[in-house]
């Protein structure tokens, strides 16, 4: 069985406060749940830029097959100096917790986090438990909220619209003045 290394490193300044006030604000924007999830979207990130590096001096073909991955999962770049300059904000607006809340599926980022991990969210058909699932461009219109499943027995009735409702209490209140009067 092979060993579990982490993704991420922690900071080499633990009590920097800018960086802290900086990490605050990520994780308030991007309704994150610890500042972990912010150090593993950094140390993502500085591996593509390392990738990015040693494909300076690499052919054209090398260079446009990392372009087409990055593309995929929706990073706009073009050049190596596009995947350099890449941010953990560019990172983090993949993720599908974001990506829910830009298509106005959930209200926020906590209340589309609390659908993810409740297993309401669909990507492909498919049920995704993961915040932090990175969505690909051509998934991206394929996301969308699971139906509820209704149970119905045999004595059980369907679902009844609004209309048919008032009509069923409007009867109900008749047959009372009814018993009432009689």
């Amino acid at each position: 069985m092979k060993r579990k290394h982490k993704i991420y490193s922690r900071p080499k300044r633990p009590f920097d406060k800018e960086r802290i006030a900086e990490e605050a604000k990520l994780k308030k924007e991007f309704g994150l749940k610890n500042k972990r999830e912010i150090w593993k979207s950094d140390a993502k990130i500085k591996s593509i830029r390392e990738k990015a590096k040693k494909l300076i001096s690499a052919d054209y073909e090398e260079q446009q097959a990392l372009f087409n991955r990055l593309k995929k999962i929706g990073l706009n770049v073009n050049s190596i100096a596009d995947v350099l300059s890449l941010d953990k904000r560019d990172y983090l607006k993949r993720r599908l917790q974001t990506v829910i809340v830009e298509k106005k599926i959930a209200p926020t980022p906590r209340s589309a986090r609390q659908l993810i991990t409740h297993k309401k969210i669909l990507v492909d058909g498919e049920v995704v438990d993961s915040p932090s699932y990175i969505v690909p461009v051509e998934l991206e219109e394929k996301i969308s909220l699971r139906e509820k499943k209704r149970k119905t027995s045999e004595g059980a009735h369907e679902p009844k619209d609004a209309d048919s409702v008032k009509e069923d209490a409007q009867e109900i209140k008749e047959e009372k003045v009814q018993e009432q009067k009689g």
